[in-house]
């Protein structure tokens, strides 16, 4: 098994959609890496992940909102396709299996509710250390982009 993991933001709010009779939760987390190029310029580099996470328990939905920090992980899958321009791209997708809730949407490190797939909640006044794991629960095998 290959497994991904990043830290990131939400570019925009999630959507939760039944396929199947599942649920799934799409999301799209960003990764931004700052460094310096070989002539001393400063760069950044921004890396998006495309999240499906198949969950029976979707009110963690509510708090994947644009800003959110989190922290994903699951399965990656890499699709390449010509763009609009007909130039070759790729896209990065994961098959979310555990998802963590860093921050808020204001980016304060305050309480952060914690869910899981068990069906407990509760609420973390230390969300980086307190994780908020949530498994995935059997699905299809495809991803619902």
């Amino acid at each position: 098994m290959i497994k991904l993991q990043i830290i990131g933001n939400l570019g925009k709010d999630c959507i939760v959609k039944e396929v199947n009779g599942k649920n799934v939760i799409n999301f799209s987390v960003a990764h931004t890496e700052r460094y310096k190029d070989s002539q001393g310029n400063q760069k950044e580099r921004t890396t998006w992940v495309e999240c499906a996470y198949w969950t029976d328990r979707t009110a963690v939905a509510q708090y994947l909102t644009k800003g959110r920090t989190v922290y994903a992980e699951g399965s990656p899958e890499a699709d390449a396709y010509s763009n609009k321009e007909g130039q070759p791209a790729a896209t990065l997708r994961m098959r979310v299996q555990n998802v963590q809730l860093l921050s808020n949407n204001s980016g304060n490190e305050g309480a952060t509710p914690s869910y899981s797939n068990a069906g407990s909640t509760s609420v973390s006044s230390n969300p980086v250390n307190a994780p908020a794991e949530m498994s995935t629960t059997a699905g299809d095998d495809g991803l619902p982009f």
